[in-house]
């Protein structure tokens, strides 16, 4: 009971707490603020969406990043893969360069001419001889008989001749001459095919070489290309020559190269031994404002002097000197009264150091070097050491070897051919060289007389491969193998080979002419020999191999 009264008062007292009139001014107030409230709503709910779009933005900024970076890391990760390949190439590649460089060296020190006699290696030549027949012994040996041999008496008598009126020519020269201005001539040299006995076509041509020097206190230094400074490839067996003061250094001194003042003076040279002016330097026939020796200039004074001395001694002759070739400056011709006439070429040269390896400044008739890139570049003869070398080896053969013979007979086929079908590049120092090679290889034994027709083909063959491989190495220039009797400086030893076919390998339409020559050559051998043998009897006509080398 007490507790329902309870209740029921708990009740009565709530009703009348919460009923409306108790708060009239609250709930007067709620229509009011429902608006505002809807209003901030309103304002909440669009920041909100702001709010979402600003973090949508970003979140799709990251997602862009972090593409990028994946991006970024494929990139590098690949770049670092093509980066250890090409590591891999280039060290392969220098694996490759240095083993190419061991066997350039190997083959520099002289592997590249050993051929030893190496029969396996000939044998795998001969290509072009197929189908050629080559005469026997029989003809071989009577077509030297009735067609060279009868030429070397003519030679011995001509070359007395030309040195002695050399000799006389170049004594006039130097009276001619102003001994404190002028270049100091020298004793000439017989150099070349008519001094080494091997020359047989007509008309014969005695290479004459003179040295000069400059006057005091003037020197020559020269400079091979294998020195040490640079030389283009081209200018591979080239020089220069600078005129320098005996007392000055290869620089020379600082005085020459800077104005020191009035009151100044060189401790080195004096007022009376300062260096020339540019014009007495052109006068010692340098070329224009430089030190360095012109070609051209010393072939104008070796002209102008030759005139002079012949002048001086015309008198004591019958006979007419003249320059026979506008393209060869030292090209001389002798003219009897009778019509006959002797040619021969006397060209100026520079010695190298204390050697008898000589500057020259032009070959006569073309005959080794290609176009002189420059009028200051000098080309390097060894036609000394050639001769030389030959005659040493000769002391060692058997007697009567065949080595000579082999040359003149090559000789006389090229000069023949190249009469019928025009010059090409291949020339008699080419056929020289080969033979020099061929000397050095073979023992000397294999040069007795009965063996000539074997040796011929040797150089043949020697010859067809040089033309396929398109070089020709020069015998004396990287050669360690030369015989320490003659002497010959340890630099050009040392130096890299020097190919003398290099020239063709770029103007394919003179290797073209070379290789076609060669081959028509081969062709014709033995209707070129047999002009020259008719009168072989009939047996050993008939014994004439008909079988390919």
């Amino acid at each position: 009971m007490p507790v329902g009264l309870f209740r029921v008062c708990l009740l009565v007292i709530t009703a009348i707490v919460n009923h409306p009139l108790f708060f009239p001014k609250e709930n007067g107030t709620v229509p009011e603020n429902t608006e505002e409230i809807i209003q901030k709503m309103k304002e909440r709910e669009e920041s909100l969406r702001l709010e979402q779009l600003r973090l949508e933005q970003e979140i799709a900024d990251q997602e862009a990043t972090q593409k990028a970076l994946e991006k970024a890391a494929v990139v590098v990760e690949e770049s670092k893969e093509e980066k250890v390949r090409w590591d891999m190439w280039t060290a392969l590649s220098m694996v490759i360069f240095l083993l190419i460089e061991l066997w350039r060296q190997d083959f520099q020190e002289g592997n590249w001419q050993d051929i030893g006699g190496e029969e396996d290696d000939m044998a795998v030549l001969g290509k072009a001889f197929k189908g050629v027949a080559f005469p026997d012994k029989a003809v071989l040996a009577s077509f030297y008989e009735k067609r060279i041999l009868g030429t070397t008496g003519d030679m011995a008598r001509m070359r007395e001749m030309v040195e002695g009126f050399a000799d006389d020519l170049l004594e006039a020269l130097r009276s001619v001459c102003n001994r404190d201005a002028d270049m100091e001539v020298e004793d000439c040299m017989g150099v070349g095919s008519m001094y080494e006995n091997w020359r047989v076509r007509k008309p014969f041509v005695c290479d004459l070489i003179v040295p000069f020097a400059p006057p005091e206190p003037y020197c020559f230094r020269c400079q091979a290309w294998c020195s040490g400074d640079s030389f283009p490839p081209d200018e591979q067996g080239y020089g220069t020559i600078k005129v320098c003061r005996a007392d000055e250094d290869a620089t020379g001194c600082i005085c020459d190269k800077t104005k020191l003042g009035e009151d100044m003076l060189c401790l080195l040279h004096s007022h009376v031994s300062s260096a020339r002016p540019s014009g007495e330097m052109e006068d010692l026939l340098c070329f224009k404002n430089t030190q360095y020796l012109d070609a051209n200039q010393v072939m104008k004074w070796f002209q102008i002097a030759v005139t002079k001395a012949w002048n001086r001694i015309s008198h004591k002759y019958e006979f007419d000197l003249s320059f026979s070739l506008l393209d060869s400056p030292g090209a001389l011709k002798i003219k009897f009264k009778s019509g006959k006439s002797i040619a021969f070429n006397l060209t100026p040269v520079v010695q190298y150091e204390n050697s008898d390896v000589y500057f020259i400044s032009h070959f006569p008739r073309s005959s080794v070097a290609a176009d002189i890139p420059s009028s200051t570049r000098w080309f390097l003869t060894f036609a000394v050491y050639e001769r030389r070398f030959i005659q040493l080896v000769s002391k060692t053969l058997p007697a009567n070897a065949c080595h000579v013979s082999c040359l003149q007979i090559l000789s006389f086929l090229h000069g023949k051919q190249c009469s019928l079908t025009g010059p090409s590049g291949l020339t008699n120092y080419h056929l020289k060289t080969v033979l020099l090679h061929l000397l050095q290889a073979r023992p000397s034994q294999d040069w007795a007389p009965e063996k000539l027709e074997a040796r011929l083909q040797d150089m043949l063959k020697f010859l067809e491969k040089c033309l396929h491989e398109k070089k020709l190495y020069h015998f004396f220039i990287g050669n360690g193998k030369v015989p320490a009797e003659l002497g010959f400086p340890i630099i050009f030893q040392r130096a890299e080979p020097l190919n003398l076919f290099r020239p063709f390998v770029l103007r394919r339409d003179i290797y073209r002419k070379m290789v076609d020559t060669f081959h028509e050559m081969l062709r014709n051998m033995s209707a070129l020999i047999n002009e020259y043998t008719v009168n072989i009897p009939l047996a050993h006509t008939n014994g004439i191999r008909k079988e390919p080398l």
